[in-house]
C-alpha cells in the first residue's frame, strides 16, 4: 500500500514556512498531495488556478508531490484519492490547539486516517499567508517570504 498524504490548505499565497514543511515531509511519504481546500465563505486573494499554478511550477521536477484543488470535507477528499495521513504544519503552540481539535473530529469522522504535525524551522515560524498579503496590499515587498517562483 502507498503512504499517501493529503497537506491540505488555501496556500494564499504559499510561503517559504508552506515549502519548509513540504519539503521534510515528501520524504516521509510515497506521494504528497498539495490540497488547496476551496471554501465559498472565504475570498481568498488569489484565484485557485493561481495557487495551483505556483505549486505545480515549484514542485514540476518533485514526482513525488501532485496539486489539486478540492471542495467538502478533507476525509473526504483523502478517501477519493487514498491518502490515509493528513499533513499539518505547525508553528505555534497556538496553532497546536486548533489543529488537534481539527485532528480530533477529523479521527472521529474517519478512524482510519492519521493526522501527523510537522513543526515550522524557526526561520519561518512568524510567517504566515495572512501577513503576507496584509504586506502585499499594503504595497510592500514580500518576495522574502514567497518561493521565487510566486510573482505579484
Amino acid at each position: 500500500m502507498q503512504r499517501i498524504c493529503l497537506f491540505p490548505g488555501t496556500f494564499d499565497p504559499i510561503t517559504l514556512g508552506h515549502v519548509d514543511v513540504i519539503e521534510r515531509a515528501v520524504n516521509l511519504f510515497d506521494k504528497l498531495v498539495i490540497g488547496i481546500g476551496i471554501n465559498s465563505s472565504k475570498r481568498p486573494m488569489f484565484s485557485v488556478e493561481q495557487r495551483i499554478n505556483w505549486l505545480r511550477e515549484i514542485y514540476k521536477n518533485e514526482p513525488r508531490v501532485e496539486v489539486a484543488g478540492y471542495e467538502g470535507l478533507t476525509v473526504d477528499y483523502c478517501k477519493t484519492i487514498d491518502a490515509h495521513f493528513i499533513l499539518r504544519g505547525i508553528r505555534y503552540i497556538s496553532d497546536f490547539e486548533y489543529e488537534k481539535a481539527i485532528a480530533d473530529m477529523n479521527r472521529m469522522l474517519a478512524p482510519d486516517i492519521e493526522t501527523v504535525f510537522l513543526t515550522c524551522s524557526p526561520l519561518y515560524s512568524t510567517i504566515s499567508s495572512t501577513l503576507v498579503r496584509d504586506v502585499i496590499r499594503n504595497g510592500g515587498d514580500a518576495g522574502m517570504f514567497m518561493p521565487k517562483e510566486v510573482k505579484i
